[in-house]
């Protein structure tokens, strides 16, 4: 990744409907320069979708709680398999230290959340939970400071950005 993948990354973010046109524009670079570096991004993943950003509570999903699940040794695939069948879970992860499983579950109160917990640790595999509320977000899911912190170089075959005039 250079500095103008990162530059693409931050004008889709900023407008996921934008054109290919529209990008060279912004980024001053030719519509199909901007066209091979997006598709390059998709193919490797580094890009993989382009859906909305929901606001969960708006959607009425006000409640939510993250969840650590401690397994029976070896049952990560069960939990996982078994974990993708509750439509609460967002999403979990395999982790190292006291949990081997952290999810995120969201709820439309807090006895949906119950509910879903009882679902959770009805997974035979489930050795133990403990869940934690959340009360408020305090830094939003991002992933553009992390690009945009390193000294990333400038792409080696295309001029230097020219802004817009």
């Amino acid at each position: 990744m250079d500095q103008l993948d990162t530059l693409l990354i931050r004008a889709l973010r900023d407008h996921p409907r934008v054109g290919f046109l529209e990008l060279s524009r912004q980024t001053g670079v030719s519509r199909a320069t901007v066209q091979a570096r997006i598709q390059r991004l998709e193919t490797a993943e580094v890009i993989t979708g382009y859906g909305p950003d929901l606001n969960l509570a708006a959607a009425g999903y006000p409640v939510l709680a993250f969840v650590n699940l401690q397994i029976a040794q070896g049952g990560l695939h069960a939990a996982a398999d078994e974990l993708a069948q509750i439509p609460e879970v967002l999403d979990a992860y395999g982790t190292t230290g006291d949990a081997d499983i952290h999810c995120r579950v969201a709820a439309r109160s807090h006895q949906h959340l119950q509910e879903a917990l009882v679902r959770v640790n009805h997974i035979p595999v489930v050795v133990r939970s403990t869940s934690v509320m959340a009360l408020s977000e305090v830094v939003a899911p991002r992933i553009l400071p992390l690009l945009e912190s390193e000294q990333r170089p400038r792409p080696s075959r295309v001029p230097a950005y020219r802004r817009p005039s």
